[in-house]
């Protein structure tokens, strides 16, 4: 019988840690434990047949970071296929002979890369496709993906297993209270999931027994696919510089049984667990056929996504009736504050309606935004728009600091992934990206339903409105419109993009987003000389300039500069005006005198408008 049809009549017992149990053996953390196969071959071996002796009837390879991009800080990267053909045949050494099958275990890419860029959808989907073809070469019975926090990123590497024509199994690691990064919860991702192709779904890792089999009850309740429940031996603590699993193999066990009544069909171990939690284990579940299951909710049963809707709130409020005007200020790179003070009280006198304030823009280090923003809100009087990024907080410090800036009343947020530190004169500092701006954007939602990503109240919606980034600059325009879609079905009420000089790219991208339903505002930088407009064309991420621009600013410096350069963003304006709701000013150099004057332009050309209309 087929490992599909056997695991769909009676429940299997899968293996435990591999990770924890070759560096109990003496591996090595810093080495990757997957060279382990080709360097200490024998090791990685005999932890497969301890796994066997103790009753597992599927064991893993020890492939799990066995791919091209988490290899590559090792030097690996070019023997991808030896390391994971290796790990096939040695699980399969041990299994020859006896009823177990072999799973080739693929784990997570990293984000971002070690070079600090986020890899693309293509090479991602290599990356999977690389590993998955060494795993089945080396004769593996079926493909592990396990956890997995991304939905987007298991999908891709579902398609990428799938093209070897072996079952695969799609496992996610939950969050406290049965939820992924982003907000889905079990019921959600299991159809996910399913829709996605799995021949069977799950959870691993996570956090811990009993919230695996509340996860499992959950993903039983809307999914007749088999499933799998892989836990850890419960919450590691940090003892004499290490982390040590204290769930005794036992109550392991009995929890490994509670998840089989629960609905699911094949349980093991993740972290901290031994081979004696798996003998403990398979001594409960010898000859257990699975739970009967009632499933109480299908994929078609899933509630519309509500279509987006204009907030009826702060500096978007009057969007559709006048234009709506925001302005991009530096915040200071030290603690005199006085100078931005000046420039947001001049704007609002010119008639803008918000100030946005980047977080460490190029990962430069500046004051700290939120508490910025509460000071201008106070003192000057104008609404802020708060950019967060991904780059300098784990998931923890986002939340906190998030319901911090809800408390201080700042309520508008855009969300963005944040360059990598790299490129900041900081050398000693590391970028976090525990989510990224798609990620953010589902985190904000959540706060404001008034819960945080583990799915515990907060007490009260936090009242955010969440703002999303986009470039319309990027070749493949198409793939920028599809991560924005995104970005709105997970709660993004507004748009701002990066700066714009081509009319004609004005008009691409609203003919590609009129369907959308939320506002957007293009982004306006005044040029102020030759050598500006050459750095940003040539240095900036995000940003291009036409060769017609450039012509226009070439030999222009100082004053010629800054006129030619507000020529060039009022005749923008002027085309763009008729089929925008507002504008997203960043002016150079924090020079609010500058945003001023287009401030002012446009305000002057809206009543020049209206006027005529009157006529």
């Amino acid at each position: 019988m087929s490992f599909k049809e056997i695991v769909s009549e009676k429940v299997l017992v899968g293996d435990g840690a591999i990770g924890t149990m070759l560096y109990a053996r003496g591996a090595g953390m810093e080495s990757g434990f997957e060279r382990l196969n080709l360097t200490a071959p024998d090791l990685v071996l005999a932890l497969h047949e301890d796994y066997i002796a103790a009753g597992a009837q599927v064991i893993e390879t020890n492939s799990f970071g066995a791919n091209r991009l988490r290899m590559a800080p090792f030097g690996y990267e070019e023997r991808v296929r030896d390391v994971n053909l290796r790990g096939a045949l040695l699980a399969r050494k041990a299994a020859t002979g006896k009823d177990v099958f072999v799973a080739g275990s693929m784990g997570p890419i990293p984000r971002p890369r070690a070079d600090g860029d986020f890899p693309s959808v293509e090479e991602v989907r290599d990356v999977f496709r690389e590993q998955a073809t060494a795993l089945a070469e080396g004769g593996v019975d079926l493909l592990f993906l396990e956890t997995f926090s991304d939905l987007d990123q298991i999908r891709i590497a579902l398609n990428a297993a799938r093209e070897t024509g072996l079952p695969v199994i799609a496992c996610m690691s939950f969050l406290e209270r049965g939820h992924i990064m982003g907000g889905l919860g079990a019921e959600q991702v299991a159809l996910e999931l399913e829709s996605a192709g799995a021949h069977l779904i799950g959870a691993n890792c996570g956090a811990g027994t009993l919230e695996m089999t509340r996860n499992i009850k959950r993903m039983a309740s809307v999914s007749r696919l088999p499933l799998v429940a892989y836990a850890n031996s419960g919450f590691p603590e940090y003892v004499d510089g290490r982390y040590i699993y204290r769930t005794t193999p036992e109550y392991f066990a009995a929890m490994g049984q509670e998840s089989v009544r629960a609905g699911a069909n094949l349980v093991g171990g993740c972290c901290g667990t031994t081979p004696e939690h798996i003998r403990c284990l398979a001594d409960l579940l010898r000859d257990r056929t699975p739970a009967a299951r009632t499933v109480s909710m299908v994929a078609a049963d899933r509630p519309a996504q509500a279509a987006p809707s204009v907030p009826q709130t702060g500096f978007l409020a009057k969007w559709g009736r006048e234009t709506v005007i925001t302005v991009e200020l530096d915040p200071p790179k030290g603690l005199d504050c006085s100078r931005v003070l000046e420039g947001c009280r001049a704007l609002r006198e010119a008639g803008a309606d918000a100030i946005n304030l980047a977080e460490n823009p190029l990962a430069r280090v500046r004051v700290g935004n939120i508490a910025l923003a509460d000071l201008i809100q106070r003192e000057a009087g104008i609404e802020v728009i708060v950019h967060i990024t991904c780059r300098d907080r784990n998931l923890i410090g986002l939340q906190s600091d998030l319901m911090g800036a809800s408390l201080l009343g700042i309520r508008s947020i855009l969300a963005v992934t944040g360059d990598p530190a790299s490129m900041g004169e900081q050398s000693g500092a590391s970028s976090v990206f525990d989510l990224n701006s798609v990620g953010l954007i589902g985190l904000l939602r959540d706060l404001n339903a008034g819960l945080n990503c583990a799915g515990n109240p907060i007490d009260r919606g936090a009242g955010f409105t969440i703002g999303a980034a986009f470039n319309p600059n990027a070749q493949n325009i198409e793939a920028q419109v599809a991560r924005l879609r995104k970005k709105i079905a997970n709660g993004a009420m507004f748009v701002q993009t990066q700066p714009l000089f081509d009319p004609h790219r004005l008009e691409t991208m609203l003919a590609m987003t009129k369907d959308l339903g939320i506002p957007l505002l293009p982004g306006i930088l005044p040029l102020v000389s030759e050598r500006n407009t050459e750095f940003l064309h040539n240095e900036v991420p995000g940003i291009t300039i036409p060769d017609e621009i450039r012509k226009r600013m070439r030999g222009k410096t100082r004053e010629a500069g800054k006129r030619e350069g507000l020529d060039i963003a009022r005749e923008f304006i002027d085309r763009a005006r008729p089929n925008v709701g507002g504008f997203y000013i960043i002016p150079p150099f924090g020079n609010h005198g500058v945003a001023a004057e287009l401030v002012t332009y446009i305000r002057q050309g809206n009543q020049h408008t209206k006027e005529e209309a009157r006529q």
